[in-house]
């Protein structure tokens, strides 16, 4: 079967040399006789994927030994939990800037143990775009700033990452490895694996040694604590062996292609393709506020629900697939992460001009 073009927004499109290089070794791992799914987390070979995974990503995030990468589980909605209890105590005040759903999902689990302020919340504007962060209004006895890098179902991402005195801590999940960040300037990201990390099931978290903290509530379970995993090398309990190696095979990938700043600029490409057929269009209507859109996540409307759904059963007949919004927005999403292809984006853009030129 022909491969499609895959528009999801997570569990999302893999680079397809990855994919082939993966199925070269899913039954026979260099010549060990089994998977690395079969494989245990202790053995030797199994010790030097995960080591060689977690330096590349220090590489490519250009991070020094003041940094630790966790692999951990859970997803990024168990780290909404995590990082309230590792980084603050019981009634502490944290900031947090809503600019999505998941970013109010981060907000109302850390209120339930720290007194978590909604420093900035663009709700009341249906999440258009990123409010600015005012600096000056921010109390510095906060242990943290949390924001959500890029927001999948609306479209809107930070361009720059905001100048404050106090810890940055952010949900990368949808633009890690997408975007080039100063990851030196967060005390913790964290990312869900499945947008450019590869599968569903893992879960990293890139964190500055010195938020590593021993003296925790005792209230937190042991499996909930940042130090344990840093001093077990993520293996405190079995790992997910197998996403964290086709991490690490996404990871060298990334190398291949010439790192983030390589990668970012294709992706501006990308984008730029699909929003400039919008802007230059009367049928469609994009979602997102100019100065707030994504690289990562196109968002736009059609004139009626029954065009948009018209829109999504056609393109899917031509091999372009998962371009129905999120069922909190609905209207079409183009979900063009970096293993998403220009040609691909060129192949939808192509299909849009002909949908309009027929429906308008």
């Amino acid at each position: 079967m022909e491969r499609v073009f895959n528009f999801a927004a997570g569990p999302a499109t893999m680079p397809l040399e990855v994919l082939q290089s993966i199925e070269k070794n899913v039954c026979n791992f260099e010549g060990e006789g089994l998977s690395v799914m079969e494989m245990s987390h202790r053995s030797k070979t199994y010790e030097k994927i995960i080591n060689e995974t977690r330096d590349n990503l220090k590489k490519i995030l250009e991070l020094d030994d003041n940094f630790d990468i966790l692999f951990l589980q859970g997803g990024a909605s168990s780290q909404f939990a995590m990082v309230p209890l590792n980084l603050a105590n019981n009634g502490d005040l944290t900031y947090y800037a809503v600019t999505g759903n998941f970013a109010n999902k981060a907000w109302e689990e850390a209120k339930r143990w720290t007194n978590a302020v909604d420093i900035t919340n663009s709700k009341p504007d249906k999440y258009k775009f990123i409010p600015k962060i005012d600096n000056s209004k921010l109390d510095k006895s906060a242990k943290y700033l949390h924001i959500t890098a890029n927001n999948t179902i609306f479209g809107t991402m930070y361009d720059k990452l905001p100048e404050v005195d106090i810890p940055l801590v952010a949900d990368v999940s949808s633009n890690v490895l997408g975007k080039n960040y100063d990851y030196k300037k967060f005390a913790l990201a964290y990312a869900g694996a499945q947008k450019n990390l590869g599968p569903a099931g893992l879960t990293v978290v890139v964190i500055n040694k010195k938020f590593i903290r021993e003296d925790i509530d005792t209230f937190v379970p042991t499996m909930f604590r940042y130090d344990i995993h840093a001093k077990n090398g993520s293996m405190y309990n079995t790992p997910p062996t197998f996403a964290i190696y086709v991490a690490g095979e996404m990871f060298k990938w990334v190398i291949r292609e010439g790192g983030v700043k390589e990668i970012e600029k294709r992706n501006v490409e990308k984008a730029k393709i699909l929003y400039d057929l919008i802007d230059n269009s009367t049928f469609y209507k994009p979602f997102a506020e100019k100065e707030s859109r994504s690289i990562m996540n196109v968002t736009f409307n059609l004139p009626t629900e029954e065009l948009e759904a018209k829109f999504v059963a056609e393109a899917k007949d031509e091999g372009m697939i998962n371009l129905k919004g999120h069922r909190v927005l609905g209207g079409i999403r183009a979900s063009i992460y970096n293993a998403m292809t220009i040609e691909g984006v060129k192949e939808l853009a192509e299909f849009m001009q002909k949908f309009e030129k027929n429906n308008k």
